[in-house]
Order: C-alpha cells, then sequence, then structure tokens
C-alpha cells in the first residue's frame, strides 16, 4: 500500500495554484472594486461598464480555447508561465489608460493572458493527485478566488485613497512576475520532479493505469470532443453558472452602494464577508464528493448528488428582495457565494473524471470559453435591466430581478448536465 502522507510535495504544487489564482482575481477583480469611482471620472453608464465587462469576457473566452491548445501541446509550466506573464503585463497596462477605450484594449489582454490560468492549473492537479483527491486538491485552490475577494476591497481602497487608481492597478499587475519566480523553480511535473519520493509518486499515479485502460491509447481531436455528450455537459454547466458568479465580483460593490448606500471605504467589509465564507464553500464542497467516493460510492453519483446538494444552496438567494438591511443580504450572497465554489471545484473535476490526462486542458478550455460566452451575455442583460430601472429611480427593483436569474441557474444547469451524461462514463479515445 502507498504512503498517501509521503513527501506531501503535491501540496505545495496546490500552494503555487492557490496564490496564481488569488492573483488572477485580484487583477480581474479590481475595476469592480473602483467601478464607481471610475464610472464618475470617465462618465459610464451601467451600459458603458457592461460593455467594458463584456470585452473581456470575449477576449477570456478566446484566451481559455488558446490556451487550452497551447497547454496540452507544451505543458502546464510553459502554459501557466506564458498565461501569468501575459495578464500581469494588460494588469498593469490599465495604469496607463486614457480614455473608455483604452480601459477596454486593456481588459482584451487582461482576459486573453488570464484565459490559460484554469486550462494550466487543472492540468496540474490532474498530474498532481489521484481521482479521489481531485475535487479536494481543486477546492483549495479554487478558493483563492474567495481570498482575492477578502483581501482586494480593503487593499484596493487604501491604495486608492493613498496614490489613486493608476498606483492600484500597476502594483497589483506586477505581483505575478514574483510568482512566476516560484513556479520555475519549484514546479515540475511528478516524473521529472526531483523532491518527491517513490511512496508520493506511486500514490499520485494510483489509478493510472485504469484512466489510461478506459480512456484508450488513441488521441481527441477536436471533432471527437465536440461529438460527445459529457463535453457539452461540462460546457453547458459552465455556461449556466459562470456568469452568476461573476455578477458577484462586478456589481457586489455596487449593489450595496446603490441599495444601502454604502461605498466602498465602507463596504469593503461585507464584500469581504461573503468572500471570507465562500472560500468554506470551495474547500469543504470539494472535500464532500470524495469523501463519497472514499465511502464507495461511484465517481459520478458522488459528483452529481454533491453538486446537486450545492444547487439547492443557491435558491434562497432569491429572498434578498425581502431583506430591510445590509447584514441580512450578506448572509443570503454569502451562502449563495460558498454554494457557487462548492459547485466550481467539482464541475472542473468532471472533467478530469471523464476525459484523459492529455485532454483535460482542451476540455477545461471549451468550458470556460462558454462560461466567458455566458459572461458575455450576462452583462448585457444586466447593464440593460439596471439602466432601465435606474431611469425609473428604482435600480434596487433591477437588481432584484437579476438575484431571481442567479438563483436558479445552478438547478437548471444540474438538470441539463445529468440529461446529457447521467453515469458521465469516461470518453475513449
Amino acid at each position: 500500500m502507498t504512503n498517501e502522507k509521503s513527501t506531501g510535495y503535491r501540496w505545495v504544487v496546490v500552494t503555487l495554484l492557490f496564490f496564481a489564482t488569488t492573483i488572477n482575481y485580484i487583477d480581474r477583480q479590481i475595476i469592480g472594486l473602483l467601478k464607481d469611482y471610475l464610472a464618475k471620472d470617465f462618465a459610464w453608464t451601467e451600459t458603458d461598464y457592461s460593455t467594458i465587462v463584456v470585452w473581456f469576457n470575449v477576449a477570456y473566452a478566446m484566451g481559455n480555447v488558446l490556451f487550452g491548445i497551447l497547454v496540452d501541446r507544451v505543458g502546464s509550466k510553459i502554459g501557466y508561465a506564458t498565461s501569468i506573464v501575459f495578464w500581469s503585463i494588460a494588469a498593469a497596462a490599465h495604469s496607463l489608460v486614457k480614455s473608455t477605450g483604452g480601459f477596454v484594449g486593456a481588459r482584451i489582454g487582461l482576459g486573453l493572458g488570464e484565459g490559460g490560468n484554469f486550462p494550466s492549473a487543472i492540468r496540474s492537479v490532474t498530474e498532481w493527485f489521484p481521482k479521489k483527491q481531485r475535487a479536494f486538491a481543486t477546492g483549495i485552490f479554487n478558493s483563492g478566488t474567495n481570498i482575492a475577494a477578502v483581501i482586494s476591497p480593503g487593499v484596493i481602497y487604501y491604495i486608492y485613497h493613498s496614490h489613486g487608481w493608476r498606483t492600484a492597478f500597476f502594483l497589483t499587475g506586477i505581483i505575478g512576475f514574483v510568482w512566476l519566480v516560484f513556479w520555475w523553480v519549484l514546479y515540475e511535473v511528478p516524473a521529472r520532479q526531483k523532491r518527491i519520493n517513490k511512496a508520493e509518486f506511486e500514490y499520485i499515479h494510483s489509478g493510472d493505469a485504469e484512466e489510461e485502460r478506459e480512456s484508450g491509447p488513441g488521441k481527441l481531436t477536436w471533432g471527437r470532443l465536440l461529438g460527445v455528450r459529457q463535453t457539452w455537459a461540462f460546457v453547458i454547466g459552465k455556461f449556466f453558472t459562470d456568469p452568476v458568479w461573476w455578477f458577484y465580483l462586478f456589481w457586489i460593490p455596487s449593489y450595496f452602494n446603490t441599495t444601502y448606500k454604502i461605498d466602498l471605504k465602507s463596504s469593503w467589509v461585507y464584500v469581504s464577508t461573503i468572500y471570507f465564507i465562500a472560500t468554506f464553500g470551495s474547500v469543504l464542497g470539494g472535500y464532500l464528493s470524495g469523501w463519497f467516493i472514499k465511502s464507495g460510492w461511484p465517481v459520478y453519483k458522488a459528483r452529481k448528488t454533491a453538486m446537486f446538494l450545492y444547487a439547492l444552496c443557491v435558491l434562497p438567494v432569491f429572498f434578498i428582495q425581502n431583506t430591510s438591511n445590509a447584514w441580512s443580504a450578506v448572509a443570503l450572497v454569502s451562502l449563495a457565494a460558498a454554494a457557487h465554489q462548492a459547485w466550481s471545484a467539482n464541475i472542473f473535476t468532471t472533467a478530469s473524471d471523464m476525459f484523459p490526462k492529455k485532454a483535460i486542458s482542451s476540455v477545461i478550455g471549451l468550458g470556460n470559453m462558454a462560461g466567458a460566452m455566458g459572461n458575455i451575455l450576462f452583462p448585457l442583460l444586466i447593464g440593460a435591466i439596471l439602466d432601465h430601472f435606474k431611469a425609473l429611480g428604482k435600480i434596487t427593483a433591477g437588481y432584484n430581478i437579476i438575484f431571481v436569474i442567479c438563483s436558479c441557474a445552478y438547478v437548471v444547469a444540474w438538470l441539463l448536465m445529468h440529461l446529457l451524461s447521467p453515469k458521465m462514463k469516461r470518453v475513449v479515445a
């Protein structure tokens, strides 16, 4: 029997992925935190801001596909390094823009580069963890999205009021280059990593023979990937649920400002609380399906049961329209955000459940592209709804409609995924 503890170097890998994902979300979230200030400087309407978000998502969709292909060809080490260099330069470039068009250009560059984060990270988890631990490992590194949201409001508020928004964009942009040094020195695939012992290597690869046997020896072409229901199950799940998370990321600070008259100086406590609680959803959500598997459940049953429970936990955000104070709203959004992160840890892992390692980055890229396409359409709807109700002097009513849509998205996604791939059978090349 292999020793699960052994050297534990795989957790060093997860730590690297965690910090990269944290940086990734700090860089993309800053514009949402500074939205109301930038809107005054550049005279943005809600539709203008939505357009900037849409262009980011168009680029992010393209970036996921391009980096999915790249990472499957050159590996996660080079692929991840290329991605973070690209997005860090683009993030810092926000500090130089002088117009709304300049923001659009900078967001396009950021979106293209950030498209490499999840194809690289999920590929790394698949290389370093056996199937029963992948959802838990994914949940840990994906919690970086929450940590970014916890620390960003206070830090960005301080930088903005001390040095201005240009400095805030520049400083957050260059952090990625610090991470790059650690990544290049510490990361390598297990077969070439000298810092692990035989016991850990064997544990990491436990189950590989069965996975390869189920997957077949051939290559999975793009035509093959697009022709199987498992791909579309993953794609549709991402399409319906990713936009909800991005709505929280880009509009929640403004929601507190417009609904409860709480600006960034005061709202950071509320926003940070939401994402602090969501961190527990990310980690515990990944653990639950792994616990089901260790208890003897089939993998597909473990993943789908966990995801259905998380979908149900999002439903109560429907009642945000009945809240009368900010902390009640925080409680409902916190539950929904935690459930999303738990869902996310598992839906990413369904890709490695259904597809072999050699195709995983391409599949993740397709799914994230679909999520980004949802993020293109949903912000347009958000902007139209908010501008309509803002003109009527009832912008909170607009937010209430958007929260109703968010509350139903996960149940709809789960049902469609189940119809497309009831038992999540392994795709054979």
